[in-house]
């Protein structure tokens, strides 16, 4: 490991404050662990929790549940309850979630294309 790490020199591309950054909040969000999983699961449609714990191996419940609950507090991901018995819950993407289709799908490929591992 450096010990004389220095970060990059700013470019034009580089936000002028950082924290203010939209792209640099989105980043944070989407660079947890299991985020982008989660998403790739709820793109085809509303899951509930066992399907999307079955489908992300590795994932365990507790962090399952605190991931959508951050994707939740972004927007990006909404729980729907149902009152029934027994209790149904399931989770779908938002509008918002939603538009990130494309952008997912495109990482999805090149990553494939690209067999990254």
């Amino acid at each position: 490991m450096q010990k004389n790490f220095r970060p990059a020199p700013p470019n034009e591309h580089d936000c002028p404050q950082p924290v203010a950054c939209p792209a640099r909040r989105l980043l944070d969000v989407l660079a947890e662990k299991w985020v982008l999983l989660i998403i790739r699961a709820l793109i085809d449609g509303p899951r509930r929790t066992g399907e999307l714990k079955r489908s992300i191996e590795g994932i365990s419940e507790k962090m399952l549940i605190q991931s959508l609950r951050t994707l939740q507090d972004h927007g990006l991901v909404e729980r729907r309850s149902y009152d029934e018995v027994p209790p149904r819950v399931d989770y779908r993407l938002t509008l918002i979630g939603q538009s990130l289709r494309p952008i997912i799908k495109s990482l999805n490929a090149w990553a494939e294309a690209n067999a990254i591992l």
